[in-house]
């Protein structure tokens, strides 16, 4: 008769500390897109501000909040456990 192997299951985290490491960047990087896209308006409706307009607005703070996102899926992917090998 055959035993059938028990595999116990590890407790551990899924992440490693490079993985968390890498989050954590691309969260800082995301917050400071949206804190950058922020502000520019008007007290006055009747007033138009066309500082919403601004380089810092329309194409630096969004630019940042995409690559935040990027480090985060890159985060996500990384296998740091994974051994290089030389071919």
């Amino acid at each position: 008769m055959k035993k059938e192997s028990q595999h116990t299951p590890d407790n551990g985290f899924i992440f490693q500390k490079k993985n968390y490491l890498f989050m954590f960047i691309g969260l800082a990087f995301i917050i400071i897109g949206f804190i950058l896209m922020s502000g520019g308006g008007s007290n006055d409706p009747n007033v138009f501000n066309p500082e919403i307009f601004s380089f810092r607005r329309i194409r630096l703070a969004p630019t940042l909040v995409l690559i935040g996102f990027g480090i985060e899926v890159y985060a996500i992917l990384l296998n740091p456990t994974k051994k290089k090998t030389n071919s």
